[in-house]
């Protein structure tokens, strides 16, 4: 049966719960919720359950290593596992797509992402699938104060469907491959229609 790791990537603790970088805790939750999985196995650094889905074993990790220092989670559980970067997919807040918005990314950069830089410090590359959950810039002010702030009550209803639109990409990049999501879901806008 083949594994894949999916990481949904955040800070642990109540005050950053419901927060912009927490976009990845968010999504695995979502995802738990939605499949009956409990993400409590303390495993990796992190928290974890496994799904089974249609002849594949995927290993949910939330690190709990506070964001900056993700990779010190998601490399022990790609190591335990015996996986390739190939097989793992990484879930994340990003500011550069707007709030409504999710796009599946193979390889490249951090692009000043910080779980991102620390998984790929410790990889030694960035060739692993991104799942990126726009969260948008802020209009004035700083970056890491935006994406620490919580989502206002508005904000939070119309992420929860780019959340479920998300899910509705990953599970068609694993039935149907990558590029197949990517054409159907990259450029959409889970808030229009």
């Amino acid at each position: 049966m083949e594994t894949l790791i999916i990481a949904g990537l955040g800070n642990p603790g109540p005050q950053y719960q419901w927060t912009r970088h927490n976009a990845g805790f968010l999504f695995l939750d979502r995802l738990a919720h939605l499949e009956g999985l409990a993400l409590t196995r303390k495993q990796f650094g992190g928290l974890t359950a496994e799904w089974e889905r249609k002849g594949k074993r995927l290993v949910l990790l939330k690190p709990q290593t506070f964001m900056n220092l993700s990779g010190r989670s998601v490399i022990p559980a790609l190591q335990f596992y015996k996986l390739k970067p190939e097989q793992l997919v990484v879930v994340h807040d990003e500011i550069d797509l707007p709030l409504g918005t999710a796009r599946l990314k193979q390889g490249g950069g951090h692009g000043g992402q910080n779980g991102l830089r620390s998984i790929m410090e410790q990889l030694g590359r960035g060739d692993f699938l991104r799942l990126r959950l726009g969260t948008g810039r802020p209009l004035h002010g700083d970056v890491s104060s935006h994406v620490l702030s919580p989502f206002a009550p508005a904000e939070m209803e119309q992420f929860a469907r780019v959340l479920d639109g998300a899910l509705e990409m990953l599970e068609t990049a694993l039935d149907e491959g990558v590029p197949k999501a990517m054409s159907l879901y990259n450029n959409r806008n889970f808030l229009e229609g």
